[in-house]
């Protein structure tokens, strides 16, 4: 609760109340205290717990709100309008879940501010900088962020549904499970921006700036394309990526059963001792994707695979459909009193399916001789196959091979 002694001085003025807090050194508590429609413009607000305070109307204009606790406090009434803290300093304040609708930010300082769960949905952050700041989970339902800094921001499983965030500085942000519904997204600048699994369909997403600011403007139209179109144009990057992938990604198969998991996760552990990068593929898991598409993806930028047979569920239908198409090689292993699918045998015509079946009896086992019996067999077949597409083709004309063939 608010110390009443201190709420009495802040409501006799901003100039009385900065005086006061000028030569002020201990905690200045106003948490849960009823501050409607107050006139705070230009106080010194810092450090100040609000938390749960009631703002609704206040004016903040200018007020330095640094490092204040302002966590659930409560901006907004539904019937008049949100707080004015245009050009107020919020930086490194803690605006956990407080509610800030109608909002007027305006040129408003959230730099590394925590605004976690935060609501600021019809709320005017226009060229507000939020540099560093945490909106993960905040809502900024139909907001205005035109010009506003979003630099090196956390964006995980934020609600831009309807927002403006035109010309939005958003490099080095990172968008994970981010929701853009709606939302206009032009000339934006997107350098070293990271977007996973983005929700939502843009209001127009055009011009999107993807090179640093002292090279030539390249734009795109799509933000998750945008750093893959980057890796394009400096193709050194993108050689040594696709590089790094395909020289060290070795997939693994298999089925994710609790007791078929210890398995798979033993391969992983094994690969990682020889430098190399496991990618697990679990069949058992429901997925928007097509298996086949997956699989045959993920086969195209390994160095090999390997597949366990044991129980199989859809690794049948996934080595008919990507042996065939990829000479990679293809190690198979099986556990102790199984026997390999009916259809197994088909795949045997192609040499880079490895023979024979490896059997094992456990998790430790299969540790035993896994750089000989797996890693170099898969190594050795690896190069063997590369040979052979490096050969010259061999041509012969007419006559040479009439010639050869005289008395044929």
């Amino acid at each position: 609760m608010a110390d009443e002694q201190q709420l009495i001085l802040l409501k006799q003025g901003v100039e009385v109340w900065n005086n006061w807090k000028l030569h002020y050194k201990g905690k200045v508590d106003l948490s849960d205290a009823g501050l409607y429609w107050i006139n705070l413009a230009g106080a010194n607000l810092s450090g100040v717990n609000l938390s749960g305070a009631f703002l609704h109307g206040a004016n903040l204009a200018r007020a330095d709100l640094s490092e204040a606790d302002l966590s659930d406090a409560d901006f907004v009434n539904a019937k008049l309008d949100g707080a004015n803290l245009c050009g107020a300093n919020l930086e490194k304040s803690l605006l956990t879940g407080a509610s800030l609708t109608n909002a007027k930010l305006i040129k408003a300082d959230l730099t590394q501010a925590h605004l976690v769960g935060a609501s600021f949905s019809n709320a005017n952050l226009c060229e507000a900088d939020l540099t560093g700041a945490n909106l993960y989970g905040a809502y900024f339902f139909d907001a205005n962020l035109k010009k506003a800094s979003l630099f090196a921001a956390t964006l995980s499983r934020t609600n831009f549904s309807g927002a403006d965030l035109s010309e939005a500085d958003l490099r080095s942000a990172v968008l994970v499970e981010t929701i853009l519904e709606q939302a206009t997204l032009t000339n934006c600048y997107v350098y070293g921006l990271s977007a996973w699994n983005l929700k939502g369909i843009p209001k127009e997403q055009t011009g999107l700036i993807i090179t640093p600011e002292k090279e030539s403007e390249i734009t795109v139209d799509d933000m998750q394309v945008a750093q893959f179109i980057y890796l394009l144009l400096n193709r050194e990057n993108l050689r040594k990526v696709l590089n790094s992938i395909t020289s060290k990604a070795v997939l693994i198969l298999g089925r994710f059963t609790s007791d078929r998991k210890v398995i798979l996760n033993r391969i992983a552990e094994e690969l990682r001792k020889y430098s190399l990068l496991p990618i697990i593929f679990d069949f058992e898991r429901p997925t928007s994707r097509d298996f086949t598409e997956t699989i045959k993806t993920l086969a195209g930028i390994s160095l090999f695979v390997i597949a366990d047979i044991t129980n199989p569920k859809s690794s049948p239908l996934e080595l008919q459909a990507a042996v065939p198409d990829y000479e990679i090689p293809f190690v198979p292993i099986i556990q102790e009193g199984e026997e390999p699918f009916s259809m197994f045998s088909d795949l045997g015509k192609y040499e880079w399916m490895l023979k024979p079946v490896i059997r094992y009896s456990s998790a430790d086992n299969i540790a035993y001789g896994f750089k000989q019996v797996i890693i170099d067999r898969a190594w050795s077949k690896r190069q063997e196959l590369q040979a052979r597409k490096a050969q010259t083709i061999k041509t012969e004309s007419i006559e040479e091979y009439m010639n050869r063939n005289k008395g044929v």
